[in-house]
Parts: C-alpha cells; sequence; structure tokens
C-alpha cells in the first residue's frame, strides 16, 4: 500500500457483490433489514468500491465474513477479494474470512490464502458465524494467523446485521460480548486483535480488555462518531490513543460522513493522524523496513 500519498486507511470495509459467483439470494432478508437500520442503500462490486476509495485517496482493507456454516449463504470468495487487492496493491489490503466451524479445514485454507494468496489478516463475527470467540474449535484457525503474525478482526457490540427482524433473524447478541476476547488474547498474545465497533451495550469491557491486553486494538467502525460513547472518546484521546483505528463499515457507512463526523466529535488533534491513518500503518506493518536480502552463497 502506498501509505504516502493516502490521506486515511480505513481498517473496515465489506466487499457486498461478486463478480465471480452467481448472487445467492438465499437470506436476502438480512441485507435489507440491514440497510433500513443503517439508512443504506445499494450493494458496490468489489471494482466500484476501490474506484470509491480510489478517487478519495483512502486506503482500505476489505473482507467478506463467511457465515455459511450458521446462515446457510454462499459466500463471496477470498480470493477474488484478494485478487482485486492485489490488482490494486497501491490502495487495497485483503483479508480472509474462514467459517470458525470449519475448523481444521478452515486452517488450512488460512494458510493458503496467506502462502498464495497474500490475504494480510482475518474477519470473524461472532453474532454472525454463531459461536463464542475463546471456543476451542477456532484454535487451528487462530493458530495459522498468530504463526504468521497477521491480524484478526472481531465484531464486537450489537448487530446491526438482523435488527429489526422476527427474532433478530435468530442471531444471538451474546456472542460478540468483547470480554469473551479476553481468553483469545491470552493464548494468542502475537496476535493482534482488533474490536471492531463501539461496543455498545459493553463499552466498558471493551475498553477494560484493549487496556489490560496490549495486543488488542479497538475500530471506530459501524457507528458515526458524534453517536460514540463518551469514555470510548475519553481513552482514544489518552491511554488507547496507539491502538484506535478508523473503520467505516462501507457500504453501510461511508467514509464521507465517518469523517465529516469525526472533526466535531471530541478527539484531540494530536490524536486524530494516528487514528485515521498512523496506527493502521502499525498494526499492518506498512512503516516496517523491508527484510534484509539472504547472503549470497560462496
Amino acid at each position: 500500500m502506498d501509505h504516502q500519498n493516502l490521506i486515511a486507511i480505513d481498517i473496515h470495509t465489506h466487499a457486498e457483490v461478486s463478480c465471480w459467483n452467481p448472487f445467492d439470494n438465499y437470506g436476502e432478508e438480512y441485507d435489507r433489514a440491514a440497510d433500513k437500520y443503517f439508512g443504506s442503500s445499494g450493494r458496490p462490486t468489489i471494482a466500484e468500491s476501490v474506484a470509491y476509495y480510489r478517487e478519495r485517496k483512502i486506503g482500505l482493507v476489505m473482507f467478506m465474513v463467511d457465515a455459511e456454516s450458521n446462515m446457510g449463504r454462499r459466500r463471496i470468495p477470498n480470493e477474488e477479494i484478494a485478487e482485486a487487492a492485489k490488482n490494486n496493491s497501491d490502495i487495497m489490503i485483503a483479508f480472509g474470512s474462514v467459517d470458525p466451524h470449519k475448523g481444521k479445514m478452515g486452517a488450512r485454507e488460512a494458510r493458503r490464502l496467506i502462502e498464495e494468496h497474500g490475504v494480510k489478516g482475518f474477519k470473524f463475527h461472532p453474532t454472525v458465524q454463531g459461536y463464542h470467540p475463546y471456543d476451542r474449535m477456532a484454535w487451528p484457525i487462530y493458530e495459522v494467523i498468530a504463526e504468521y503474525g497477521l491480524p484478526a478482526i472481531f465484531h464486537t457490540g450489537h448487530s446491526g446485521i438482523g435488527s429489526g427482524m422476527r427474532c433478530g433473524g435468530g442471531l444471538r447478541l451474546e456472542y460478540s460480548n468483547p470480554m469473551h476476547l479476553d481468553d483469545v488474547a491470552i493464548d494468542f498474545p502475537d496476535m493482534q486483535i482488533v474490536m471492531a465497533h463501539p461496543s455498545f451495550p459493553w463499552q466498558d469491557e471493551a475498553l477494560s480488555v484493549a487496556t489490560h491486553k496490549p495486543n488488542v486494538w479497538i475500530d471506530l467502525s459501524g457507528w458515526s462518531p458524534k453517536y460514540f460513547p463518551k469514555q470510548l472518546v475519553q481513552y482514544a484521546n489518552t491511554l488507547l490513543k496507539d491502538r484506535v483505528l478508523f473503520g467505516s463499515d462501507y457500504p453501510l457507512i461511508t467514509p464521507d460522513r465517518w469523517m465529516r463526523d469525526f472533526e466535531n466529535a471530541g478527539f484531540k488533534p494530536e490524536v486524530m493522524p494516528g487514528i485515521l491513518k498512523g496506527n493502521a500503518m502499525r498494526l499492518l506493518r506498512l512503516d516496517a523496513a523491508p527484510a534484509a536480502p539472504a547472503p549470497s552463497a560462496g
């Protein structure tokens, strides 16, 4: 990623439409409910999303959520997102997503995505995927992520997916309590864990885990900054200023709206550059010096 020519890095964007696979309308009611909840409309292709970010000179991390076991809905191929990132490497990074219920087979896929397709991290959504983050069935996948020193983003807090549907679409909010990540942070201290979103109604739990565990970060996606809890802004300005990240949740929330509201949300001017780009550069190791070449034989 050519971060020097970017004004910000959005750590949290979604691939919504596949150009490789036919549209899977199974479970489309979840999309409609989410559109109503977020006040959004339209689902861009990956190429359309990249063009949108390129126009604004904002870098993006993109992923889908593999919830095939719990939702019964065909996923967008990880490889499609990875290929788009390869073709737009100046502005885009691909994260993978592997359903934790896939266990050791999922771990094999995670390794292949890293080694053959160059993904730089992974996304988990406990509520949609239907599991507790500390469930040992996910350990084989976490072990691969930790082995390669890559970050993992976990949805936390209330879910816009399922909101307003009968029985919330059958999705359990409790899976996304950020305190469930405490065990993961202990057992995988070398895996950088990003808690996605202001973690309503568990914001204090999220701040506690992030303050206590130095490998835990928070991204600010999914909400307009003008609605952020006061304690989240307070910690972002002080104790956690080096581990708070800009994320929008595009296309459900646009970076245009997010960044406009961010200006007046109470963040200190001196911490804003880190939130918008600097912290993501460290998380993604964009500012790391290139590895030294191996010495030649003889």
